[in-house]
């Protein structure tokens, strides 16, 4: 029987970015960037904030109608900031999801394959992946920068890494492609409040120190991570020059709504 579950979810922002300071309020179109994320957002839960430390961003938002909470400076990751901001909402949520604030173009259909993933009433944690196309070329399967996952048979993740997994031992690198269906992370988390509460008490781990990748911590303790696949891309920014590519983007797919 689905479950049915009270979803908010939580947009991180934060001003300090080292790559791109004051990302949140770039603007895309004519909108900053944390405004059409919200947007895009807001259809799919119950509730939806920005969680923020920086008074410029929750001016922007309240500016625009959003919800907006106040968070401390000193988190180490957006898990961090969604916790506080879950504390601090209050009102009973079951699973929270955690949406990047760089993430203008995240689809509705997106949220709500993640939020499948809760219909099953051992789903702790949750997140996304895209198969790699053989189009997407060698290149964009090595990029560290494009974390992959293995899935188990019933979907959960097995490993993320910065490296191509698996590696394929008796086929050329110019083949693989062709030959294994590879999935890229998409970074979109959702997890049961218990969950998010207990993994925020969590120490770093050696594997999520070693390739800087927070999601290994959690492998390392012993959760299960649901997986749901989209066929969508999502275009993040972390620098100006992603900034620039988005504008175009958003000028070829007409979508300045």
């Amino acid at each position: 029987m689905k479950m049915k579950h009270r979803y908010i979810a939580i947009i991180p922002a934060r001003y300090a970015s080292t790559r791109f300071p004051g990302k949140p309020l770039a603007l895309l179109g004519g909108k900053p960037i944390v405004q059409r994320v919200y947007e895009r957002v807001k259809a799919s839960f119950d509730y939806t904030v920005v969680a923020t430390d920086d008074e410029r961003i929750g001016e922007c938002v309240a500016g625009f109608g959003g919800n907006v909470v106040m968070t401390g400076t000193h988190h180490r990751s957006g898990t961090d900031r969604c916790m506080e901001a879950l504390t601090k909402v209050g009102g009973g949520y079951d699973v929270v999801v955690n949406v990047q604030g760089d993430e203008p173009f995240i689809h509705g259909e997106q949220l709500e394959a993640l939020k499948r993933c809760f219909d099953a009433p051992d789903t702790q944690i949750a997140t996304l992946v895209k198969p790699f196309e053989p189009a997407d070329g060698l290149e964009r399967l090595e990029n560290p920068n494009s974390p992959k996952v293995v899935v188990s048979p019933a979907m959960r993740a097995l490993y993320f890494s910065r490296s191509v997994i698996p590696y394929l031992r008796n086929c050329p690198k110019e083949e693989w492609l062709a030959n294994h269906v590879f999935y890229k992370h998409i970074g979109l988390y959702g997890y049961t409040a218990a969950t998010l509460a207990e993994i925020t008490r969590l120490k770093p781990s050696p594997l999520e120190l070693a390739e800087s990748l927070e999601q290994l911590r959690w492998l390392e303790n012993g959760y299960n991570i649901k997986v749901g696949i989209t066929r969508r891309e999502t275009i993040g920014i972390d620098t100006p020059a992603d900034l620039a590519r988005a504008e175009a983007y958003l000028t070829r797919n007409d979508e300045k709504s």
